[in-house]
């Protein structure tokens, strides 16, 4: 494999890894939130998932996106690296 398919090829892996993370990450947080805000009674566990789970959903998917996109990236490095029978 070329060393242009071969970037190419990882950078659409870390791409849609990172996209997943994002989507997972965010996800989770979000859940994770909305749990603790159950403790409020009385209209107030709407008014806090309303504050926090934009904040979650943000965080949760900045830090899935990073986190997915660099296994992604050393997943497909390790992937489609030449290996000694291949020369």
């Amino acid at each position: 494999m070329t060393n242009k398919k071969r970037m190419l090829v990882c950078t659409f892996v870390a791409l849609a890894a990172g996209c997943f993370g994002a989507i997972a990450g965010g996800q989770i947080s979000a859940w994770v939130h909305q749990q603790n805000c159950q403790q409020f009674q009385w209209g107030g566990k709407e008014i806090c998932q309303a504050w926090a789970i934009p904040g979650a959903l943000w965080q949760g998917s900045t830090t899935g996106f990073w986190v997915g996109e660099v296994v992604g990236a050393l997943l497909a490095g390790l992937a489609t690296q030449r290996r000694a029978t291949d020369n």
